[in-house]
């Protein structure tokens, strides 16, 4: 009996050694395919790879090149021709060094050997948590590699090919090596590849001399050359990740916290950018839309030419009209203004100005926007300012009532009305003038902008929901859900852009038609083809009959006479229409007009909203209007 249990534990003993042994087995098997499969790959992918030392050899960048419409004017390049000086590591502050291994490569001097299996993995637990590519983990062998040898496709073979290079460049070389040879390469943003370049570029000083917090900055730029730039709009953005680089050196233990926190505080001083821009805020604009579409590595390496829709006669015309009125809106309290000039034909944008003056200093000088700023150079109120355009929203609501089937004609009485409580009080408005002129007609509402009826207008006959649907319709895309408006809507209630106001009455000069606004005729690729090209898709978004009954009404000079005079800043010729708008204590001051070939809009007044010196539309956004639309009619007869 003891016997025959003493074997099946033998046997079921000698069942698991040979389940275990069979399971080794196969995990062997596994490894030695595995292996094969590794080195296959190993060999398939390193086929002609070039020698990571003859980094002398490596493929030249080819500049995006931004040009007017014409091609024949250059606006802006981007990168350009590389500003490079090569310097050895030890001319480099230590600073700079340390702090771009400590934002780009923390185990650069320790655990890695080329690639960095543990930031791979961290990377791609970060990327799994927020269900799309957060994080990379590319090592400074690896952008070394990419950079000078590979292309910025994203492949499998590409990727083998990067991270064979790179343990072949870390095998081979020393640490400092590597980091020279990246830091005498890596773009820094303003044509400025290199430290040396980069330090001269924004501190007008060596490499060797930088401070701590100059280095932590020029560390900052790496990640995104374009965007984080200081001569751009995102100056706060780099400070940001100037804090967080020396926050990085202090982890890595590079510096002391108390060195952080001075370096935090210390003021840094920007060369003025040497790159010549012509056109700021449109180019701007313009390359914010390429770098969303072809990302800042492709613009600054593949030789893109750029051709735009600027015409650059019109916009230096309406700078200098822009200037000048500006100049005179000083005595007003009324420190800065925009313009924006669209062909309603194609959606075209002639002409852009989103500042005075992109290159002037702030007012008052070193201001800040939250230090009542009123004139900020850099920030584009065409594009990107939120404003309550006053009655320039007032076609909007009329042109709604005329698709639904009234009349220029129709009468509605202009007398005192409580319109009920709105915002907890009741909302009695008056007219400009404060005075009632009983019956009155559509058309002599809306010329002479008078506000009781244009009210009665939305209220009764349009309704705040129907117009706002016309507004989107038209073009603009910053209005809210209808339930959130009342009835000052039709006096501006609602915040707009510049270049949705003349993109939406360019609608109206086209008779009913909507482009959609341009910026880019096409793009060429460094071979020559055409890779992106403007099209013309007009859509019908109101009827013709409506939208010629606003022009109609808007330029009709002797039905806003009334209010306005026969001989205002508002009349250019009878084939020209145009709406004024200001708003309430004079914080905005609008003109927008067009004939059949242009439409044109002008914003005045202070970037911080604070009000002007009780100064309508007509009197500081209309003259710059008028100057430069006139010259523009003129300048078509020559």
């Amino acid at each position: 009996m003891a016997k025959r249990k003493f074997s099946r534990r033998v046997y079921v003993k000698n069942a698991f050694l040979e389940r275990l042994l069979f399971i080794f087995k196969l995990l062997s098997s596994f490894f030695a395919l595995g292996l094969v499969v590794f080195l296959f790959l190993v060999f398939y992918y390193s086929r002609d790879l070039p020698q990571p030392e003859k980094f002398s050899e490596r493929r030249s960048s080819q500049p995006t090149k931004i040009y007017d419409r014409t091609g024949e004017n250059l606006l802006y390049t981007i990168f350009g021709e590389e500003k490079r000086e090569i310097i050895s590591l030890d001319k480099m502050s230590p600073y700079l060094k340390n702090a771009v291994v400590a934002v780009e490569d923390k185990n650069f001097y320790s655990r890695h050997f080329g690639i960095d299996f543990r930031g791979i993995a961290r990377a791609i637990l970060a990327d799994l948590k927020v269900g799309a590519s957060a994080q990379g983990a590319s090592t400074i062998p690896q952008q070394l590699i990419r950079s000078t040898f590979l292309t910025p496709e994203k492949t499998i073979e590409r990727k083998a090919r990067e991270i064979i290079l790179s343990i072949e460049l870390d095998f081979r070389y020393s640490k400092d090596d590597i980091l020279g040879w990246y830091l005498n390469q890596v773009p820094f943003g303003s044509n400025a590849y290199g430290a040396e370049a980069a330090s001269e570029t924004f501190f007008s000083k060596k490499a060797s001399d930088l401070t701590l917090a100059e280095a932590a900055t020029l560390a900052s730029l790496i990640q995104r050359p374009t965007t984080l730039s200081p001569y751009g709009k995102n100056l706060n953005l780099l400070l940001e990740r100037k804090d967080y680089a020396l926050d990085r050196m202090v982890k890595e233990g590079y510096i002391s916290p108390v060195m952080a926190q001075e370096a935090k505080k210390e003021k840094l001083n920007f060369a003025k950018p040497s790159a010549p821009i012509v056109a700021p805020h449109f180019v701007i604009y313009v390359k914010k839309y390429l770098e969303e579409k072809y990302g800042e590595e492709y613009l600054q390496t593949n030789g893109l030419k750029v051709y735009t829709t600027l015409d650059i006669n019109l916009q230096k015309s309406a700078e200098e009209f822009l200037k000048n009125g500006v100049t005179r809106n000083e005595n007003f309290r009324a420190f800065n203004a925009a313009l924006v000039a669209i062909d309603p034909h194609s959606g075209d944008i002639l002409a852009m100005i989103g500042s005075k003056d992109y290159f002037a200093e702030s007012y008052p000088k070193g201001c800040t926007p939250a230090k009542d700023c009123l004139f900020e150079p850099e920030f584009d109120v065409a594009t990107m300012g939120l404003r309550q355009p006053g009655s320039a929203f007032k076609p909007f609501v009329y042109v709604t009532a005329f698709e639904k089937g009234y009349s220029d004609q129709a009468i509605v009485i202009d007398e005192q009305t409580d319109f009920g409580i709105w915002g907890g009080k009741h909302y009695v408005p008056q007219n400009y003038d404060g005075l009632f002129r009983g019956p009155v007609t559509l058309r002599q509402g809306l010329a002479q902008s008078l506000n009781v009826p244009s009210i009665k207008v939305l209220m009764n006959l349009s309704t705040i929901k129907d117009s706002i649907e016309t507004a989107k319709k038209m073009g603009i895309t910053s209005l809210r859900e209808y339930t959130y408006y009342g009835p000052a809507l039709v006096l501006g209630g609602g915040e707009v852009t510049l270049l949705d106001m003349v993109s939406s009455y360019s609608v109206l000069a086209s008779g009913g038609l909507k482009m959609k606004p341009s910026a880019i005729l096409k793009i060429e690729d460094g071979e020559g083809q055409i890779i992106e090209q403007r099209e013309i898709n007009p859509k019908r978004v109101l009827s013709s009959k409506s939208a010629q009954l606003i022009t109609s009404i808007l330029s009709d000079n002797e039905a806003r006479a009334p209010i306005f005079g026969l001989h205002s800043s508002l009349y250019v010729s009878d084939s020209v229409a145009v709406k004024t708008g200001t708003t309430q204590n004079y914080k905005d001051a609008w003109s927008i007009g067009y004939d059949k070939d242009i439409v044109v809009g002008v914003w005045a007044g202070n970037n911080d909203n604070s009000p002007t010196n009780d100064k309508p539309g007509v009197a500081l956004a209309a003259p710059i209007w008028k100057n430069f639309i006139k010259a523009t009619i003129e300048g078509r007869k020559q």
